[in-house]
């Protein structure tokens, strides 16, 4: 028989939950009806003429019929303030619609005209004994939002008096009124907290939310107030109204990381994984559970919350199904989700990696929610999965937006650099995406390749080179499958298709980089090699052979490169001369680009140029000569002048030998291995962008989407 009567009696007790919660929701939703509809309102022109007079009638279908109007042009944005007086005296109306419209008016213009809403205090009061629910929560919430101190203690009484209303909705309107009065008058916080350590034993779904809300703006560290309360507000949490299911299960989580303990995990004897958790703790699982079904993504992401933060590593996953399921909801919504997910896929992964199919790109998706999308799959990036990745990523290449198209590339780049196993594939899209038409994709495809050569090599600078071999070291694999050489070797071999000019500079950089040969060349005489456009160019020693083709072919387009380009053009000339000052190639080649750059239009490659020829001018006496034959054939005599007075000036300055007159002499004298190590040594690699998303950050954290 008992046991019987359990299921018996627990149904009974839903079915008058139940049965409550509806009446609740049809009381609410019928105080609210205003009868006929106002749709021809917002249809006709506004007429403001005879509002006046209409207000001043005594028929009161011309006074609802003017306060409509007053209310529609409320609602399109227009400021109808200078009709408050008239509105004011009709606030003791017999019509039961004419003061419903008389109070959502004064509660739009109480706050700006507090000295006019004064002289309707006593008619408010009254009505707080109203019959009408609507109106006795409306006359409080027209008492409360007057911002006068002087009617503080008023405003008190009020709110004490409608905390007992038989009304959950007039309740409800009392638990929002206490933070208003609470900011008008703090003297009143006394009273204010007897109200509200009472309101807490509500037992109505649609009051309890509001409840919480005012406890949350008065007290919010006095959790001990909670203690007789926790359970019921736990069981009360499926029952309540979507926006206080938000606010209880805030105020749940909060109060249950300070005052309940956290779930212990830990191996038994015969090594299986037990969860020990408290029973409180369950028992608000187990509520909040229910709400993943909720219509309000917002309750779905509360509980989430909840869960991530407080649960045991068996219920997490939980989270992870309503969550995608809220992708599909909206753009917006979606655009907060994903911020959300990333959070979680940056702390724990293996909670994602097997539903990465779920959040692929789409085409409609926003170019935030795109960058949120391609972060998360990063991090769920794993060999499993990386072959389809990396067929995504390449789709996504071809974005519309730049921004996006370059953070496919760095995820490309970012597989080649974390799965050893994918980098010869990683390498060879990178390649092939280096001469795509569009400048952000090929750029960003030089960039990530210059950063895979630069993190897999031990910087030597080639005089140290010239007499052992550089030092390789396989990082995460790269170089254990292409040297860097090798992919700068093929980047230099490529050079002709690259059409960007960052991408052309940053192939120069490379090419210079790593332009010496592995071993010393001894061989006196020079062989040939043919070039990519059938040039026979002679093999330099101490050079690789694709480096001086390299610098023939930038230096034939030199004229009408960019400025980047050009100065790159510039460095390389430099780099490869200092590899090899005896080559006659490498020298006729940098007399010419030097003597273009002489002529430049621009300041900057002028400069370059000539600080570059003066630091080489001692170890290639041809730049000497080049330099003064340059400065005699000058058409401007002034600069001649300046220049020869600066080569003077340095030269009693610094007392070096060398007669004055051309650039290189009078100067402290520089040996190879010293300008080497300033051509080559310290160029570090670019560092890694940082996480845009601050590793602080916490589900549910405003700042993630602002």
């Amino acid at each position: 028989m008992a046991a019987a009567a359990s299921p018996l009696g627990s149904f009974s007790e839903n079915a008058t939950r139940l049965g409550m919660r509806i009446q609740e929701t049809l009381t609410e939703r019928i105080t609210r009806d205003f009868g006929s509809s106002t749709t021809a309102l917002f249809d006709t022109e506004d007429k403001t003429t005879d509002i006046r007079k209409r207000l001043d009638s005594t028929n009161d279908k011309e006074k609802i019929d003017a306060l409509r109007r007053l209310i529609a042009m409320i609602s399109k944005g227009r400021n109808v303030s200078e009709f408050f007086a008239q509105v004011v005296k009709n606030v003791a109306s017999h019509n039961l619609e004419v003061r419903k419209l008389v109070y959502i008016y004064i509660l739009r213009y109480a706050e700006s005209e507090p000295d006019l809403a004064l002289l309707s205090v006593n008619t408010f009061q009254r009505d707080l004994t109203d019959s009408n629910p609507l109106i006795r929560s409306m006359a409080l919430r027209v008492l409360s939002g007057i911002r006068v101190a002087v009617i503080g203690s008023i405003v008190t009484l009020a709110i004490k008096k409608c905390s007992a209303d038989v009304s959950p909705y007039v309740r409800k309107t009392a638990a929002l009124a206490i933070p208003k009065c609470l900011s008008l008058d703090d003297g009143q916080r006394r009273e204010l907290m007897t109200i509200l350590v009472n309101f807490l034993n509500e037992r109505s779904p649609l009051t309890i939310g509001t409840v919480l809300v005012a406890f949350n703006s008065v007290c919010p560290d006095r959790l001990d107030l909670l203690h007789p309360h926790y359970r019921r507000l736990c069981r009360l949490l499926p029952d309540a109204d979507e926006w206080g299911q938000i606010t209880i299960v805030n105020v749940l989580v909060r109060y249950a990381r300070r005052m309940l303990p956290k779930p212990l995990v830990f191996q038994d004897h015969n090594g299986a994984t037990v969860e020990r958790i408290d029973s409180d703790l369950q028992l608000l699982f187990r509520s909040a559970e229910s709400l993943f079904f909720s219509r309000n993504p917002a309750v779905v992401l509360a509980v989430s919350r909840a869960l991530y933060y407080l649960g045991p590593p068996s219920d997490t996953p939980k989270i992870v199904p309503p969550l995608l399921k809220l992708l599909r909801t909206s753009t917006e919504i979606e655009r907060v989700v994903v911020e959300e997910l990333y959070i979680i896929a940056r702390a724990s992964p293996e909670l994602l990696s097997s539903h990465y199919n779920r959040l692929f790109l789409r085409s409609s998706d926003l170019p935030s929610t795109k960058l949120a999308k391609l972060r998360i799959l990063v991090k769920l990036m794993k060999s499993e999965n990386a072959s389809a990745l990396l067929g995504e990523f390449t789709e996504y290449v071809h974005d519309r937006d730049d921004s996006v198209a370059a953070a496919a590339v760095d995820a490309i780049g970012t597989c080649a650099r974390l799965l050893p196993e994918y980098t010869s594939r990683c390498i060879e899209i990178l390649i092939r995406l280096m001469k795509d038409g569009i400048d952000a994709v090929g750029s960003s495809a030089v960039r990530v390749l210059k950063d895979l050569v630069q993190s897999n090599r031990r910087e030597t600078f080639p005089a140290a080179a010239a007499a052992a071999a550089t030092v390789v070291v396989a990082v995460e694999g790269i170089a254990s499958v292409q040297t860097p050489a090798e992919i700068v070797a093929s980047l230099a071999h490529q050079f002709d298709d690259v059409r960007h000019p960052r991408a052309k500079a940053c192939v120069l950089w490379l090419v210079g980089q790593y332009a010496a040969a592995a071993t010393s060349t001894t061989a006196t005489t020079a062989t040939t090699a043919t070039a990519k456009d059938g040039v026979q160019i002679q093999v330099v020693p101490g050079v690789e052979n694709w480096a001086p083709d390299v610098l023939r072919r930038a230096v034939k387009s030199f004229a009408h490169d960019d400025k980047a380009v050009k100065l790159q053009t510039l460095t390389l000339t430099a780099k490869l001369l200092s590899l090899s000052p005896e080559s006659e190639i490498l020298g006729k080649l940098s007399m010419y680009c030097f003597s273009l750059a002489r002529y430049d239009q621009s300041y900057d490659v002028r400069d370059r140029g000539r600080l570059l020829s003066t630091l080489l001018a001692d170890i290639c006496p041809k730049l000497k000569t080049v330099s003064s034959t340059g400065n005699n054939n000058q058409n401007s005599i002034q600069e001649q002048e300046q220049e020869q007075e600066w080569n003077e000036g340095t030269t009693d300055d610094d007392g070096g030998g060398g007669g004055g007159g051309g650039l290189g002499r009078g100067m402290i004298t520089l040996r190879k291995e010293q300008i080497q190590m300033i051509l080559f040594q310290g160029k570090e690699p670019s560092e890694e962008e940082p996480d845009p998303v601050d590793p602080t950050m916490t589900l549910g954290s405003m700042a993630l989407v602002t």
